[in-house]
């Protein structure tokens, strides 16, 4: 079992930066694939970004392509999303969550509690 703590979220505007981490418990992040997810207010939850366990290989949603970065520690046990250029739409609750390497909600097993992002115009 993992269980997933996200931090790093909070005010900007628009433009600005962020950068969201998630950190995992356990001997056992490396075995899964980590993706990030967003829940705007009324909206349903979405993904975001996704990271295979060893980290070489990632896959984006087309709405934050070329301004997120996902990448992972497995060292330290650790995800990170890089967030660049941040636009009003990004506002959301962005959830962390280990499973197997998928853009699909359902492909993965352990959430995170979520940290909220608001962008301001």
């Amino acid at each position: 079992q993992v269980q997933l703590v996200e931090s790093g979220g909070g005010l900007v505007q628009a433009g600005g930066s962020l950068r969201l981490s998630c950190a995992a418990s356990g001997r056992t992040f490396s075995r899964y694939a980590m993706g990030w997810f967003r829940q705007a207010p009324g909206k349903e939850r979405t993904f975001v970004a996704t990271i295979s366990k060893s980290g070489g290989t990632t896959y984006y949603a087309d709405s934050v392509k070329g301004r997120f970065t996902i990448s992972r520690d497995n060292a330290k046990n650790i995800l990170y999303l890089q967030m660049n250029s941040l636009k009003p739409e990004d506002t959301a609750v962005y959830y962390c969550a280990a499973g197997i390497y998928s853009i699909g909600i359902s492909q993965y097993d352990y959430w995170g509690q979520g940290t909220q992002v608001t962008v301001s115009s």
